[in-house]
């Protein structure tokens, strides 16, 4: 069952040289872990007073940059202030919701604390979804305040008279690169900011840890997404775990954040550790591999944060004077896939590497405080690595009905156990929280937290990531949901019936999609028409890279698709089969050449 590769376990002694080293910063890592002991759900503790005192002690730091854009702590809360004031105004109350709609940029930071300040809940809609998966996502997070950019500002058009309770919304108009006039029955955000106060609001001393502030959506096994709650807790302590443990970044220190805002990397590790230093953050709309090591000199950065794609789109670019010729001192994210941890290490000459896990919707967190090589480090937190059956998607039980921990060295699924420290925030639909929680896992009347990974145990309560169960599977740093991508597929009249999975391609972290179809005897099957469908209906990273066609696809008795099969053949199947090349738009037909290339490595999806 574990193909996981062997890479050495940790030992006594390579924990004993490692943590050597950290003896002179032990009375500075000690007393920012007992600063986390105190935060509890009904503590005035928020990220709104982080932000305040950080323009108060140090009002004069850059804060943010964001192209040819620059604030300082001061500048960066004095806006802020006037959002929230304005929120205020308009009556947006403590526990209300807010959905935002806009693209990675400066505006939508200051909603973010805005709302923050307020108590309200902002409501990070993925700038990639379109149609139904958009309605969805805004009902599933009611609110009648709607702000949305310029940029965006025609999708949401198409899908704005599908949204129930449309009577008694108000809509605001956030301009971006001023090419377009605020459209009418919208309110010119921007343009009523310009009369509005900015002192603190006095709501941001109500404020307390256990608030949520923020719905970060997720795919699951469902489909459609879900809105996971983020507490001003959680973020808290990210605060002080990645920020003053790992990184201890420094008011000199500059934090390059590519990632988009509307997932956790972003705005749950990467904002508050620079908040952390406090240094200054670089926001990038878009991550850009040809500009990304300019940047990285333009701004004189010295840590950034990542997904594992990134790492390797830096990896496989041209090489350049800029890859080494740079002030970068540590990095964190995670992802950094163990098959190419050390040649990201030695080309680039970073020698610090904070890998970490975590999930947006989680309740346990992993840091590489030690700096261990291909690990995602350790948790201080309750949780076990169990024994897991690939094949039939389940825990594997002792004679007791009890889950069974895996040995060191071997791969199981993680759970953790859900307490008043480890607290399971979850949903706004509160009954997919069930979908997360396993019973009596170890005794009767236990909870434990499901995450849905497959863990590496190497000792010392540290681990290694080593992938994701059940039909979700990631690729291009985001979740791709099967039954989404299946519900688009099947909307075409030629296809019968249809099943999507993730498949491993060399030389690619994650998993591409792939889309086994049975066609409709009486329709025609024309694939620059599928293509197009799917190009219309699809972000780029749902987009199947093959295509397969088939007269058939084996169900079980409950006639439920069995994609195991599907998922061991992968594209090295037979059958018709058409794959999408890198920068292409068109799918064409796989033929033996192809195949051989693609299984070599050739091209980087």
């Amino acid at each position: 069952m574990d193909k996981t590769p062997q890479y050495n376990n940790i030992s006594f002694f390579d924990l004993l040289a490692k943590a050597s080293k950290l003896v002179p910063q032990l009375p500075r890592i000690l007393k920012n872990i007992k600063k986390t002991k105190v935060i509890k759900d009904d503590t005035h503790a928020s990220i709104g007073k982080i932000i305040e005192a950080n323009a108060l002690n140090h009002g004069s730091i850059s804060a943010l940059k964001f192209e040819d854009q620059s604030y300082t702590y001061d500048e960066f809360n004095q806006i802020v202030n006037r959002y929230a004031n304005y929120l205020l105004g308009e009556g947006v109350k403590n526990g209300e919701t807010v959905i935002s709609f806009i693209e990675n940029r400066p505006e939508l930071l200051f909603l973010i604390t805005a709302c923050a300040k307020i108590g309200a809940i902002i409501s990070l809609i993925n700038p990639n979804q379109r149609g139904k998966v958009l309605i969805h996502s805004m009902e599933l997070t009611k609110s009648k305040y709607f702000m949305i950019g310029e940029e965006l500002l025609p999708y949401f058009e198409d899908i704005k008279g599908s949204i129930s309770d449309a009577t008694g919304q108000k809509h605001y108009w956030i301009s971006d690169q001023k090419t377009t006039d605020c459209p009418k029955h919208y309110v010119a955000l921007k343009t009523k900011l310009e009369k509005v106060v900015s002192e603190n609001p006095t709501t941001t001393q109500q404020i307390m840890a256990g608030q949520p502030y923020a719905y970060v959506f997720t795919s699951g096994t469902t489909g459609l997404p879900k809105a996971s709650r983020q507490t001003h807790r959680k973020w808290l302590l990210t605060y002080y775990w990645f920020g003053k443990v790992n990184m201890n970044l420094g008011l000199n220190d500059v934090m390059y954040v590519p990632l988009p805002f509307y997932h956790t990397n972003a705005l749950i590790v990467g904002w508050p550790t620079a908040l952390a230093g406090p240094c200054t953050m670089v926001m990038r709309r878009k991550f850009s591999v040809t500009e990304f090591w300019t940047d990285v000199q333009k701004y004189k950065v010295t840590g950034f944060i990542y997904i594992g794609e990134l790492c390797r789109y830096l990896l496989n670019a041209p090489t350049s004077d800029l890859d080494r010729s740079h002030s970068i001192k540590k990095i964190m994210g995670n992802g950094l896939r163990p098959d190419i941890w050390h040649q990201f290490k030695d080309r680039f000459q970073i020698k610090n590497i904070y890998e970490f896990y975590g999930a947006a919707d989680g309740n346990v967190g992993f840091a590489n405080i030690l700096n261990f090589d291909c690990t995602i480090g350790f948790s201080p937190q309750n949780f076990r690595i169990v024994k897991y059956d690939v094949e039939n998607d389940s825990p594997i039980k002792d004679t007791n009905g009890f889950l069974i921990p895996v040995g060191k060295g071997e791969t199981g699924l993680l759970i953790s156990e859900i307490s008043e420290e480890s607290v399971f925030d979850g949903y706004v639909n509160t009954e997919r929280n069930e979908d997360k929680i396993l019973r009596n896992v170890f005794k009767s009347g236990d909870h434990w937290f499901n995450s849905g990974d497959l863990l590496q145990n190497i000792g010392y309560k540290h681990a290694r990531f080593v992938d994701r169960i059940g039909d979700t599977f990631r690729w291009k740093g985001e979740n791709v949901a099967t039954a989404e991508v299946e519900g688009v597929v099947g909307d075409l009249k030629c296809v019968e019936i249809c099943a999507v999975y993730g498949v491993q391609i060399p030389n690619n972290d994650g998993r591409a999609g792939m889309v086994t179809i049975v066609k409709h005897s009486e329709e025609i099957f024309d694939i620059d028409i599928v293509a197009e469908h799917l190009h219309k209906a699809l972000p780029k990273f749902a987009m199947p890279i093959f295509i397969r066609l088939r007269d058939r696809i084996n169900v079980t008795h409950t006639h439920k698709i069995k994609k195991i099969d599907l998922k061991k053949e992968g594209f090295n199947c037979d059958g018709k089969i058409y794959v999408m090349l890198p920068k292409s738009m068109t799918y064409v037909e796989m033929d033996k050449n192809l195949l051989n290339d693609i299984n070599k490595g050739v091209y980087i999806f």
